[in-house]
Order: C-alpha cells, then sequence, then structure tokens
C-alpha cells in the first residue's frame, strides 16, 4: 500500500526542479547567434537603445555573462578634440565602454599623444596600441588597395560605400587584406562628401595645377602627380603650418565645418569643389586582430555595434554642420566659393580612371578589391541616376 502524497513535499521538490532546470539553462554558453535573443530582448534592446542615442542607461545588457575587464588603448590620426572625426573616435570609445557596463575602458590617445597620426597602423599591428581610428588611405605605402576602404578619386558616396563594405562584399575583403598586417577593420566613421580644397592659385584649366604644391593623399595625391602636380601627405594637425609657411600652395582637408575650424581661411580665400577625390571619405576602427579573437562573442558584438552606430552619427554630424559653417565662411570671411570647370572635372575623371585601373594591377588583392569595388559603383551609379540624383533635380525646381 503506497504512502499518500504530501503535498508540500512534492510543492517543494516541483520547485527544486524547476530551479535547478533555470541554473543549467543559465550556465550554458550562449551561441554568437542566441546573444541577442537568448540574453533577453532587454540585451538587444539595450544595444538599440545604446545606438540611437548614445545613452548608458540602458547597458545593462548582460549581467549572466562572465566578462572580464579590459583596459584598452585607442590612437587616433586626428587631433585631439577635433570636431567630427575626433570627437566622432571619443564619442566611439565612450559607447563601447557604455555597451559593456564599464567592463572594456578605452582611453584615446590623439595624434602625437602616444604615436604619430600616421603610426597608429603599426602601433595596433604590433601590439603597442590596441585600436586606431582613422583613414585607411594612410596605409597605402604597405597596400595600395588600402584605398580603396577609405575614398578613391571619383568613388563613392557615403552611402554606396557603405552598402559595397556591408552588402557587397567589401567587408570579407577589408578584412582579408587588414588580417596580413595583423588587424581586424570595421567601418566606424563617414566624413561625407569632401571639398576639393584650398587653393592660393585659380584654377581655370587643367594645367594651372602644374608645379602646385598641394596636401592629397591616398590615390587623390596620385591623380595630381599626373596633373603636374607635387602630392604631400600630411597629418591634419600639420596642414595649417605648412600652408602658413608657404610649404604647399594649396589644400585640401575634409570640408567646411573642419577647415573652419582649422582656419585656412585665414591664409587662402579661393574654395573649390566637388572634392573628386573623397567622395564620401570611409573611416576605420582598426582592432589588433590577437586581441579581437581574444574577445567574446557578445564582445565583439558590441564592437561592431558601436562602430556602426558611429558611422551613422558621424555622418550626422557633418551633414548637420558643413552648411552652417560653410555659411559662415562665406558670409562672415569673405571665402570665394569656385567650382571646377567641366573641362577641369573631365580630364580629372580620365586620370582618376587610369590611376584606378593601373592600381589594381599591382597584385591579386588589390586587383580583387578593384573588381568588386567598380562592380559595385557602376550598380549604385546607375539605381543614383533615376533616385536620389532625379530627386535632387526635381527638389531643385522649388528654388526659383
Amino acid at each position: 500500500m503506497s504512502k499518500p502524497i504530501n503535498k508540500n513535499t512534492q510543492a517543494t521538490n516541483d520547485q527544486t526542479d524547476h530551479q535547478g532546470d533555470t541554473l543549467l539553462k543559465s550556465t550554458r554558453t550562449p551561441s554568437r547567434r542566441n546573444l541577442l535573443t537568448g540574453v533577453g530582448l532587454a540585451g538587444a534592446a539595450a544595444l538599440v537603445a545604446a545606438c540611437d542615442n548614445g545613452s548608458s542607461t540602458a547597458t545593462k545588457a548582460g549581467p549572466a555573462i562572465a566578462r572580464k575587464k579590459r583596459k584598452l588603448k585607442m590612437v587616433t590620426t586626428w587631433p585631439k578634440n577635433f570636431p567630427g572625426v575626433g570627437t566622432g573616435a571619443e564619442r566611439l570609445a565612450k559607447r563601447i565602454t557604455d555597451l559593456s557596463d564599464g567592463a572594456i575602458d578605452i582611453r584615446v590617445y590623439a595624434a602625437g599623444e602616444l604615436v604619430g597620426a600616421l603610426g597608429s597602423f603599426d602601433a595596433v599591428s604590433q601590439g603597442k596600441a590596441d585600436i586606431y581610428h582613422g583613414a585607411e588611405y594612410y596605409w597605402q605605402g604597405k597596400s595600395k588597395a588600402f584605398n580603396f576602404f577609405a575614398a578613391v578619386p571619383m568613388g563613392m558616396t557615403a552611402s554606396e560605400i557603405g552598402a559595397w563594405i556591408r552588402f557587397g562584399g567589401g567587408q570579407e575583403l577589408w578584412d582579408e587584406l587588414s588580417a596580413r598586417f595583423n588587424v581586424k577593420p570595421l567601418m566606424a566613421g563617414n566624413t561625407g562628401p569632401q571639398m576639393a580644397g584650398w587653393y592660393k592659385r585659380d584654377i581655370n584649366s587643367i594645367e594651372d595645377f602644374q608645379g602646385l604644391r598641394i596636401r592629397m593623399p591616398g590615390l587623390g595625391g596620385e591623380v595630381m602627380k599626373r596633373v603636374g602636380a607635387t602630392p604631400v601627405t600630411k597629418a591634419g594637425g600639420e596642414i595649417f603650418q605648412a600652408l602658413s609657411q608657404g610649404n604647399i600652395d594649396a589644400t585640401e582637408w575634409i570640408g567646411p565645418w573642419n577647415d573652419l575650424a582649422f582656419g585656412f581661411h585665414t591664409i587662402v580665400k579661393n574654395y573649390y569643389y566637388p572634392g573628386f577625390h573623397e567622395p564620401g571619405a570611409a573611416l576605420c576602427l582598426g582592432l589588433n586582430k590577437d586581441m579581437w579573437e581574444d574577445l567574446s562573442s557578445y564582445e565583439k558584438i558590441i564592437f561592431e555595434t558601436a562602430a556602426a552606430a558611429e558611422n551613422d552619427m558621424m555622418l550626422a554630424d557633418y551633414n548637420a554642420n558643413n552648411g552652417r559653417a560653410l555659411k559662415t565662411l562665406v558670409n562672415e570671411h569673405g571665402v570665394q566659393l569656385k567650382r571646377f570647370d567641366d573641362n577641369v572635372l573631365r580630364a580629372l575623371a580620365k586620370i582618376s580612371s587610369e590611376v584606378l585601373a593601373e592600381t589594381a594591377q599591382i597584385d591579386d588583392i588589390t586587383g580583387r578589391v578593384f573588381e568588386s569595388f567598380v562592380k559595385a559603383r557602376a550598380e549604385s551609379m546607375r539605381w543614383g541616376e533615376i533616385a536620389e540624383r532625379a530627386f535632387s533635380e526635381a527638389r531643385d525646381m522649388i528654388k526659383g
């Protein structure tokens, strides 16, 4: 004859079994796919909320995940606290720290504070720093292919290069290229369309470039060389002195917001557009690959999410500030806004195409990057003709 079941005992056993199941589930190592779903909707919401507004109030996204404290060094190619690119790097570092609830603590070093601007890549590659924030064309001495992941003459706009890197095979090629130097790259900023720059002489024909010493990095500098100019690569913090002392005759930097901050208008009044050499300059968050591979899946998602958010934030920052700065330069400082003649642009476009095609012949990786890039550009241009360009032309009708 069986004993009657004690209801209190049964309830206790049921509760114990339930707690055991819960404990078992909570101690399983989450897969990367499940990190956004298995950590709970609160975790995913925290990442989204932080991307939307940069707030740290929703960063308790992974309390059940064991996280070790990391103190990381980020070196940049930008002057300290410089608007847009410099403040964007600071904002990105803070977002990573907030999303990790302080587990990842990043100290940002401006150009020259830990290493020189152009030494950032080597510092991260060799493990002397953990992360860099900069423009990839600065490393073209290591591989010309790096240019395509920042900006090339007559290349792609901000939205176009983002589409290529994220959905057109660009990221995979970028990963392959950077891995050769022990770096993991993430797109983490864009300045949007740039200006052609400041010129001490008028540029009315392609011949007017001859003999000009101009600060222009990357493949844009190679185009300048072929039209008779002498290209010079200088970090941002070095440009004003070089221009004021006559060491260069012209310079491009970024656009009205940043150019106003540097004070180029106090030296030169001729301000040319369009920036044929950088129609949408993408910036990179480069991580030491050994450090990247040591990150947990959740930590990698934090870096990827923060980089994507900063890409959007920085572009919005530039679009919000460039118009106001341009108005100030023209109305308050007497800057002469000038457009390159169509014949000049046609000549620059022809030479740009030649430079890119010749660059593609250097080695296999550069050739494959070039082929992927030009395919994506062609597709974007076709869509742009009937989308943004057509709308822009239609919208111009309201100006009258």
